[in-house]
C-alpha cells in the first residue's frame, strides 16, 4: 500500500490544475490574473458604454438576439454543462431493473413450469485511482472554456456589427462628398464652356474639366456597390434577409483618453480566448491523469436483489426472496501496450495546448500594441489632413480667382487644385475610419463586449 500511494502521489493523478509558469510572458499572465478588477477599465465596460450611436445599438441588440454563431456558443455551453452533470452523477451507484421469465418443453413434457426472476441490479464503482475524478474535474473546466468562447464569440460578433456599421458610415460620407463634389465640376464644365465662348480659355480646357467630371462619377457606382455589399455583410450578422440599413451622419467616436493611453497587462486576464485556451490547457491536463490513472486496477461492488422462484435450479411456488454481494477488482493486464499509447497522445495533446496558450497570449499582447498604435498614428495623421485640407481649400479659391481675372493661370492649375482638395477629403473621411477601426479593435482585444 505504501508503494502505491507514493506512485500515485508521484504522477500527480490527484493533484488539481495549477498554470505552468516556466516564461516569464505566461507567469505575468498568472500574476495578473489575480491582481483585483477595476470594473471601470476598458475591458468590463458594457459595450453600450462603448458604443452610443442609437442606431448602432439597436443593431447590436438585433444581432445577440439573432446570430446564429452566439446560440450555437450557447448551446455549446449547454453541451458542457450536461456532460460536467453527467461526470458528477458516476459518484453514485448505477442501479438496474430486469425482470425475466420463461419456461422450456422437452419431448412430450408439458411447459407448464414458468420461472421468474424479478431482480434489481445496483452496482458501485470506487473511484480509487482518480478516473472519476479527473473526468469530473476536466468537464467542469470544459464548462468554464465554453464560457469563455461564448464571451469572444459575443465581443466578435458586437464589434463585427460596430465595425460594419462605421464602414457604412465611411462610405456613405464618400458618396456625399463625391456627388457634391460632382456637381461643383458640373457647373464648372458649363462655366468653361461660356469662358471659351468668350475667349478666355481655349477647348482644350473645356474637355479636360468635361474629363474630371466623368472620372469622379465613374467612383460613384464602385461607392454605391461597396454600400450594398457592407449592407449584405451587416445583413448576415444580424441573420435577416439582404436590406438597406439606415447609419447615423454623427461622425463622433472615441474612447476616454485614459483608456488609450496605455493597456495594463491585466486587461489581457479578461481576454476571452486566452482564458479559453488556458482552460483548455487544464482540460489536457486532466485528460492526460485520465490517461495515467487507466494504469490502476477498477474496484467494483455490485449487489443484487429481488424476488424468484427459480432456487437452486428448482422452481418453488410461491417464490422467494434472494440477494448476492460482490466485489470485482480489474487490473489491466494485456491493454498495458494500449493505456501506454494513450498516455503518450495525452501528454502530446497537453503539450500542444501549452503551445497554443502561449501562442494566445503573445498575440492579444499584439493585438493591443497594434490597435493602440493605430490609434495614435491615424489621430496624428488625421490632424495633418485637417490643416492639408483648409490649405487646399484656399488654394482651389485662389486659382479660380486668378483664372477669372484673366491672368497667365491656365486650368490645369484649377484642375490640379480641385483633384488635390478632393483626394484629401477622401483620405481625411479614411483617416477617421481607420482610427474609429482602432478603437473598435482595441475593445475587442481586450475582451471587450459584456
Amino acid at each position: 500500500m505504501a508503494v502505491v500511494a507514493f506512485s500515485l502521489s508521484s504522477c500527480h493523478i490527484y493533484q488539481k490544475y495549477e498554470l505552468p509558469t516556466d516564461n516569464s510572458y505566461v507567469k505575468t499572465f498568472d500574476e495578473a490574473t489575480k491582481e483585483a478588477v477595476d470594473s471601470t477599465s476598458l475591458p468590463y465596460l458594457s459595450w453600450d458604454q462603448v458604443f452610443t450611436d442609437p442606431i448602432l445599438q439597436g443593431y447590436i441588440e438585433t444581432a445577440l438576439k439573432q446570430n446564429p454563431d452566439l446560440d450555437n456558443a450557447v448551446k455549446n455551453i449547454d453541451i458542457a454543462r450536461a456532460q460536467l452533470k453527467g461526470a458528477k452523477l458516476s459518484y453514485f451507484p448505477a442501479v438496474s431493473l430486469n425482470p425475466n421469465g420463461g419456461a422450456a418443453k422437452y419431448g412430450d413434457s408439458r411447459m407448464d413450469k414458468w420461472s421468474y426472476t424479478i431482480p434489481l441490479n445496483i452496482s458501485w464503482e470506487i473511484d480509487l485511482f482518480g478516473k472519476i475524478l479527473n473526468t469530473k474535474r476536466g468537464a467542469k473546466v470544459a464548462v468554464e472554456q465554453m464560457e469563455y468562447y461564448h464571451q469572444a464569440v459575443r465581443s466578435q460578433i458586437i464589434c463585427g456589427v460596430a465595425s460594419c456599421y462605421y464602414g457604412l458610415m465611411l462610405l456613405h460620407q464618400q458618396l456625399d462628398l463625391t456627388t457634391r463634389t460632382s456637381e461643383i465640376w458640373k457647373d464648372q464644365v458649363e462655366s468653361m464652356k461660356l469662358m471659351k465662348t468668350a475667349g478666355w480659355v481655349n477647348e482644350a480646357a473645356v474637355v479636360q474639366s468635361e474629363a474630371a467630371y466623368w472620372n469622379i462619377m465613374s467612383t460613384i457606382p464602385d461607392i454605391k456597390n461597396g454600400i450594398v455589399q457592407l449592407e449584405s455583410t451587416m445583413s448576415l450578422l444580424l441573420h435577416e434577409y439582404p436590406r438597406h440599413w439606415d447609419v447615423s451622419d454623427n461622425m463622433e467616436f472615441d474612447l476616454p483618453a485614459k483608456l488609450t493611453k496605455g493597456v495594463p497587462v491585466v486587461y489581457l486576464a479578461a481576454r476571452p480566448d486566452v482564458r479559453a485556451a488556458e482552460r483548455g490547457l487544464a482540460t489536457a491536463y486532466y485528460a492526460t491523469n485520465s490517461a495515467r490513472a487507466a494504469f490502476y486496477p477498477g474496484l467494483v461492488i455490485a449487489s443484487e436483489g429481488g424476488f424468484t422462484n427459480l432456487v437452486s435450479g428448482m422452481i418453488t411456488n410461491p417464490g422467494k426472496w434472494f440477494i448476492q454481494l460482490a466485489g470485482q477488482l480489474t487490473a489491466p493486464l494485456f491493454s498495458r501496450g494500449r493505456n501506454i499509447a494513450n498516455l503518450e497522445v495525452a501528454k502530446a495533446q497537453q503539450a500542444q495546448a501549452m503551445n497554443n496558450f502561449e501562442t494566445q497570449v503573445l498575440s492579444a499582447s499584439n493585438d493591443v500594441a497594434n490597435a493602440l498604435a493605430a490609434y495614435h498614428y491615424n489621430v496624428a495623421k488625421r490632424k495633418c489632413i485637417v490643416q492639408q485640407i483648409e490649405s487646399l481649400e484656399k488654394s482651389v479659391e485662389y486659382t479660380q480667382e486668378l483664372l477669372t481675372l484673366d491672368t497667365k493661370t491656365t486650368y490645369l492649375e484649377v484642375l490640379t487644385a480641385r483633384s488635390n482638395l478632393l483626394s484629401a477629403q477622401l483620405t481625411g473621411l479614411q483617416a477617421w475610419h481607420d482610427k474609429v477601426s482602432a478603437l473598435i479593435s482595441l475593445y475587442q482585444s481586450v475582451g471587450g463586449g459584456r
